[in-house]
């Protein structure tokens, strides 16, 4: 494993679920889910690519098959799995192949790694209500359960450490206005 990398991300307890989601690029993903009540942990990463332990530089270079995602570490008495996908959805544009905004490029896709059959089922319900609330198709990928391979330190908690820094400003920023706005009945109080 690369040194900069987090070795562990936290293991489920009894009483949590594991939700993998990639919105584009990771930071935004991260900064959005990981301020709703019932998410215990979001954990920045890479799955769904060939090469074992990958790095943010390898998979920029777009031949990996990794994309950027996020581990969601949420409780269901708190939060539905429904729930954690309406907001995913309403916070990230899932009509574009491989793209959100100036970000492009396959590590960039709207996926959704599915861990249960349960999961599954829910999220092809949820991707219909989506399409049809916004009368054309969704994009997102619906991918079986893959390894999820923690991203570099530098990547965790982004935007709380960076709030000033310019995509931070353009770009997520403006995702948390629209959840505070949309979902501010889901936040958790701090």
């Amino acid at each position: 494993m690369n040194s900069t990398q987090i070795e562990s991300v936290d293991v489920l307890t009894e009483g949590t679920e594991e939700a993998v989601l990639g919105g584009g690029c990771f930071w935004c993903t991260e900064s959005v889910l990981s301020a709703l009540r019932g998410v215990k942990s979001v954990t920045p990463g890479y799955a769904g690519g060939d090469l074992p332990n990958p790095t943010y530089e390898a998979v920029c270079e777009k031949n990996t098959g990794h994309i950027e995602v996020v581990r969601v570490v949420f409780n269901p008495a708190e939060i539905s799995y429904e729930t954690l996908l309406t907001v995913f959805f309403a916070t990230h544009d899932p009509t574009t192949v491989n793209r959100q905004g100036n970000d492009v490029g396959p590590q960039y896709a709207s996926v959704i790694f599915y861990h249960s059959e349960e999961q599954e089922r829910i999220a092809r319900r949820v991707m219909r209500e989506v399409e049809n609330e916004l009368g054309q198709a969704v994009v997102t990928q619906l991918r079986p359960k893959a390894t999820f391979w923690p991203a570099e330190e530098v990547h965790h908690n982004y935007y709380a450490r960076n709030p000033m820094q310019g995509y931070c400003v353009f770009v997520i920023s403006p995702k948390l206005s629209k959840l505070r706005s949309h979902f501010g009945n889901l936040l958790a109080t701090k």
